[in-house]
């Protein structure tokens, strides 16, 4: 049976079932007692710590006085289940900690101690939550840094960081952050979203699915191209997911997001310089690393400097099947960005020698977009079909064709495919894999 058929046919009970899952009947209770005790609270957050007891029990008192206030109707265990929650949540990650458990909630934005924004389906909400000061955002940010083995002061203001769960998170600082320290955290599913779930959302369609997963089983590289938040990593992640079991792969990111389903998975990740300014492990160091790791696959997280060289050489070297993500409005666009960054690797190379690189490493650009109504659609498919010249010839095999918008804001509009078969079908012929032609009708 076909990939086309099969996600027709796809059962999605388990998300319904995720989704019908009991919701925590103390929500709106919980998030009003929590922003009464933060207005309350009188200690320094700089004190807070697993062993300090005395300011545990001053924040355990005001709990339960405002549980006492606002809810007269519960049980004595109904009102220590909340009591411990609020606690964990204001020792813990603070007002943030509701949002990680929102499943609705895809990136939480904190702009100093009182004001905290959110994003749902692609817009962006200014919440009612607040932390007490700066202290209080700082004492989130240690604790989220902290275990990993970051650092954050006045001396390194920016960190990049992840959730147990995988969530990426930046957070900045003072001098540098003005109105107080500034957290951004881009949230990931528990469970790792696939083909599936991205035909259901509109990011694409199920020829289009069907053709991604060829490409990926016959070996061509691969780079998905978007602009911040167009969700260029979870198309990655689906990407990754068509590569065979019984292959090796090589992940590389700065902060490990990738949830790759594989056994034979080796993840590699970045790290930063320590105390003084040594030991630093870039994601060029970590590329050049994998080429003596055996990889079948390597998947590079983003490519946003000299690595972008490396990555090339490793796509004409014989590690074919690669796939990498980068910044960039357009597959022309990602071009030029490819050339600029691998001028960054500081080797001086004409510019006729890169487009030769580019064009000869790179099969396939995939450019994915967040629209005007927050939905994430993969806008065209291209082909990279070789040198003309000195330009790199460019074909859209799939592209998204916008149609307006309707009377609720939401974009209309078709994938469709150009009529333009790839050169590269013969290619993969010689693999021994065919293309159905159903996929082009």
């Amino acid at each position: 049976m076909s990939l086309i058929k099969r996600l027709e046919e796809k059962n999605i009970e388990k998300k319904q079932i995720k989704m019908e899952k009991e919701i925590d009947p103390y929500v709106k209770l919980k998030s009003k007692i929590q922003n009464k005790v933060i207005e309350e609270l009188d200690i320094n957050f700089k004190d807070i710590s697993e062993e300090n007891d005395e300011v545990t029990q001053k924040i355990n008192a005001i709990i339960l006085k405002n549980i006492e206030e606002e809810s007269l109707n519960l049980t004595s265990s109904q009102k220590k289940k909340i009591k411990e929650e609020l606690l964990d949540e204001i020792i813990g990650f603070g007002p943030i900690t509701q949002f990680l458990k929102d499943a609705s909630v895809t990136e939480i934005m904190v702009n100093g101690p009182n004001k905290i924004y959110v994003e749902r389906n692609g817009k962006l909400t200014l919440t009612d939550a607040k932390f007490k000061n700066d202290d209080h955002v700082m004492h989130v940010i240690k604790k989220i840094v902290s275990p990993l083995g970051r650092r954050i002061d006045e001396s390194s203001p920016m960190v990049d960081a992840r959730l147990p769960n995988g969530s990426r998170v930046n957070a900045i600082i003072p001098p540098l952050a003005i109105d107080g320290p500034s957290i951004t955290i881009r949230k990931f599913s528990d469970d790792p979203f696939t083909v599936e779930d991205l035909i259901r959302f509109g990011t694409l369609n199920t020829k289009m699915a069907e053709f991604l997963k060829i490409c990926v089983q016959g070996r061509l590289n691969i780079v998905v191209s978007g602009g911040t938040g167009s969700g260029k990593t979870t198309t990655l992640n689906v990407l990754s997911s068509f590569i065979p079991n019984e292959e090796r792969i090589i992940t590389i990111e700065d902060a490990a997001e990738l949830q790759l389903s594989q056994e034979h998975v080796v993840r590699l990740e970045t790290r930063p310089a320590n105390l003084e300014g040594k030991g630093e492990i870039t994601i060029r160091d970590l590329v050049k690393n994998s080429l003596r790791m055996r990889p079948d696959r390597i998947v590079v997280g983003e490519v946003r400097s000299g690595e972008a060289l490396d990555m090339l050489q490793a796509m004409n070297t014989g590690h074919d099947g690669s796939l990498t993500t980068g910044h960039a409005n357009s597959p022309r666009d990602m071009l030029s960005r490819l050339e600029t960054m691998v001028l960054m690797s500081g080797m001086n190379l004409p510019v006729r020698a890169i487009r030769d690189q580019i064009a000869s490493a790179i099969d396939v650009i995939i450019q994915q977009s967040r629209l005007m109504d927050g939905s994430r659609k993969i806008t065209h498919i291209t082909e990279v079909q070789g040198m003309e010249g000195d330009v790199i010839i460019l074909q859209d095999i799939f592209r998204f064709e916008q149609r307006g918008v309707d009377n609720k804001g939401k974009v209309k509009g078709d994938f469709v495919f150009t009529g333009v078969m790839p050169k590269f079908i013969q290619k993969l012929k010689e693999k021994g894999i065919n293309i159905p032609q159903e996929i082009f009708m």
